[in-house]
């Protein structure tokens, strides 16, 4: 595969990836508005909206390994998951562009240490004030990931023109 197929196959999967964020964020939304109620959720309310948030986070991670692998592909064994969150942030000169603004990593770094923890501790009874907070971190992360991933695939699509 040449360089310019790499990179369109890049371009790609980062875009089937956003199809697939843009289905979780929209099934939140709808589930959040029509099925939550208010100060009282369910058993079952918790359980959804921890894995929505489990599994927007993973659509992500599962973007950044692509573009670290199609980059650098350097990550440490033991803490890969926030070594590889951790280097979205960084702009590599001559190699590429910042991916994440640092309002979106500190959004998703709470996002991935609760993905962690649902995990390896396998709960049914979520506290209702931590989703609260890790609700409030998706509202923060949702706008700005897409304006660094649109802003990324603008970069490799000029990239990839020249």
């Amino acid at each position: 595969m040449s360089d310019d197929d790499r990179l369109y196959a890049l371009i790609a999967e980062i875009e089937k990836s956003m199809s697939v964020l843009t289905r979780i964020e929209d099934y939140y939304a709808e589930y959040t508005t029509q099925s939550v109620e208010g100060d009282a959720p369910t058993r079952e309310n918790r359980i959804v909206i921890a894995e929505m948030l489990a599994n927007y986070y993973t659509c992500l991670e599962t973007v950044f390994l692509r573009i670290s692998q199609y980059f650098e592909n350097d990550l440490s064994r033991d803490r890969w998951h926030h070594d590889l969150l951790d280097k979205m942030t960084l702009s590599i000169e001559g190699v590429r562009p910042r991916v994440l603004s640092e309002e979106s990593h500190a959004a998703l770094r709470e996002i991935m240490r609760f993905r962690h923890f649902k995990r390896y501790y396998l709960e049914f009874e979520y506290d209702w004030d931590k989703l609260e907070f890790l609700c409030r971190k998706l509202d923060i992360a949702r706008p700005a990931v897409r304006r660094d991933l649109d802003r990324l695939l603008a970069q490799l699509r000029a990239a990839g023109k020249s």
